[in-house]
């Protein structure tokens, strides 16, 4: 699973644009669940179901909070499943490596 990091508004939707299948994961750092989470998506990054998923980390407080909130956001850490440039499931708080997995399956 290939990593990126959004910083602006701008890599954000560039990311999204340039690959077909991304799960997005909004977090800051005093955030308990987003360490949690960390380590779901670390387990899930050895699954075979994460082949071809860009994971693309999102920091409010680096991008912001009127862009998350713009996005209809309201805690942290949610994941949002990008398939195409379309937004296709949102998983808010904190997912086990067998959740994150089920999403990816289930969504078309």
């Amino acid at each position: 699973m290939l990593i990126l990091h959004a910083a602006t508004p701008d890599h954000y939707h560039a990311a999204l644009r340039e690959h077909a299948t991304v799960l997005v994961d909004f977090h800051k750092d005093d955030c308990p669940g987003c360490r949690m989470l960390d380590m779901s998506l670390a387990s899930f990054a050895e699954s075979p179901l994460a082949q071809g998923v860009v994971l693309l980390k999102v920091k409010l407080e680096t991008i912001g909070e009127v862009f998350f909130r713009h996005l209809g956001l309201r805690q942290t850490p949610t994941l949002l499943l990008v398939r195409d440039g379309h937004e296709v499931a949102r998983l808010a708080g904190y997912q086990s490596p067998k959740q994150i997995g089920a999403a990816l399956e289930t969504v078309p």
